[in-house]
Formats: C-alpha cells, sequence, structure tokens
C-alpha cells in the first residue's frame, strides 16, 4: 500500500503542480471546459499514473477513476473560482484528489497486516518531501500572499521567477540541513538571505514591503522546517 499511495501522490504532485504551467490555468480559468489544456492537464496524469504504476493491469480501476474524478473536480473548481475564496477553493480542490488515491488505497489494500516495506519506498518518499517542498510550497505560499498586493513591488527590474526559485532553494537547503542535524547551518542561512535583502526592505517607501518579505520568508522556512522534521521523524517507517 506504501508503494502505491506514495506513486500515486507523486503523480499527482507532478500533474498539478510541476507540469501544469500558468498559462494553462488561465487559460483554463477563461475558458473553462471548453480549454484544450484542461484536457492535457488530465491526459499529463493518466501517463503519469501509467509509468509510476508500471503498467500493473490490478490497478486498472486507478488508471480509470483517478483521472476521469481529476477531470471533474477539476471542472467544479473551475466553476466555482468567483464564488468561493481562492485560498479555501485551492485547498479543498487538493483534498477532493487527496480523497480520491486514499479511497482507492483502501480499496486494493483494505486489510493492514498486508503493509509490505522496502528499501525502494524510501526514494520515494524522498521524491516525494523535495516535490512538496519545492512546487507544492511554492504555491501554497502563493496562495496564502494572495491575501495582500503591493503594486510598488514590481519584478520588471528581476530575473524571471527568480523569487521562486530562490525560496525553492533555500527550502531544499534548509531541508538537507535538517536531515543532517545541522540545525546551526539554518541560522547562517536566514542570515545570508537577510543581508542580500538588506537593500529591499532599506528602499521601502513604508513598512509594508518589509512586512510582506518578512511574512514570505518565514513561510518559507516554517515549511520547510515542517517537512523536514516530519520526513526525519517517519522516514523509519519506510
Amino acid at each position: 500500500m506504501i508503494a502505491f499511495l506514495l506513486k500515486t501522490i507523486i503523480a499527482h504532485v507532478i500533474g498539478d503542480f510541476v507540469l501544469q504551467p500558468d498559462h494553462w490555468i488561465k487559460d483554463k480559468q477563461l475558458k473553462k471546459a471548453k480549454s484544450k489544456f484542461l484536457y492535457f492537464h488530465v491526459a499529463i496524469h493518466a501517463c503519469l499514473l501509467l509509468i509510476l504504476l508500471e503498467l500493473d493491469s490490478q490497478f486498472w480501476l486507478a488508471f480509470f477513476i483517478i483521472p476521469i474524478s481529476h477531470y471533474l473536480i477539476d471542472i467544479i473548481k473551475i466553476y466555482l473560482e468567483k464564488s468561493i475564496n481562492s485560498r479555501l477553493l485551492f485547498t479543498l480542490d487538493q483534498l477532493a484528489h487527496l480523497s480520491v488515491i486514499l479511497g482507492l488505497s483502501w480499496f486494493y489494500f483494505p486489510d493492514m497486516s498486508q503493509f509490505e516495506f522496502h528499501l525502494s519506498n524510501e526514494f520515494w518518499y524522498l521524491i516525494l518531501s523535495v516535490l512538496l517542498l519545492t512546487y507544492v510550497v511554492a504555491v501554497l505560499i502563493k496562495v496564502i500572499m494572495s491575501k495582500w498586493e503591493l503594486p510598488e513591488d514590481s519584478d520588471k527590474d528581476s530575473l524571471s521567477k527568480a523569487g521562486k526559485y530562490i525560496g525553492m532553494l533555500e527550502r531544499l537547503f534548509v531541508f538537507s540541513f535538517i536531515i543532517m542535524a545541522e540545525w546551526q547551518a539554518i541560522g547562517f542561512l536566514i542570515a545570508a538571505k537577510s543581508v542580500f535583502r538588506f537593500g529591499d526592505l532599506s528602499r521601502a517607501k513604508d513598512r509594508k514591503l518589509t512586512e510582506y518579505i518578512l511574512i514570505g520568508t518565514l513561510l518559507s522556512f516554517g515549511f520547510a522546517i515542517l517537512i523536514g522534521m516530519f520526513y526525519r521523524k517517519t522516514i523509519q517507517l519506510f
């Protein structure tokens, strides 16, 4: 069950967060069910399942239910976007997808005693943790920070998506430091980022930009620490 659960969640994470460009999302929001990218998105999920589950015929029901349910959940989400808070809708959307995966896991493996732990599960667990740290947390922070808009904080003079990739790298560093139990290194990383951010903070017209940057940084480090600590506590299960 563990291998099935990890692989299906990894397929979901890659399909929803890694292989779904922003212009696909915008096109789906605009054209809804008529968007070709909605069907590309579902097809990617189906292909990922086929690859990760190695075309195992015993999981034929999962190959059918997960893509179909993903399509239906996404359609419902698209049509509810104007009537429900975006952060709540995002949470409900992800919970719905994960509920389908968990339901199938229990369907295929109803007896908890059937669990088999293999060394390879450690690899899949690490891959899942890295995906959560990079793409999933990036989206979560974006959703949380969408509550505030700072028009003066323009990206025109910065590298394309630089902030996103800086955040990913810093979370991977924090995660690595926690695995190695090098807690003091996290302090040096925070200090280094503070030095580089000093120019932005000193040029801020008021304290809004300072608060915005601090909230984003603390969220990034906080998620990385939580995932890293959870990984250390649970890795022995795999």
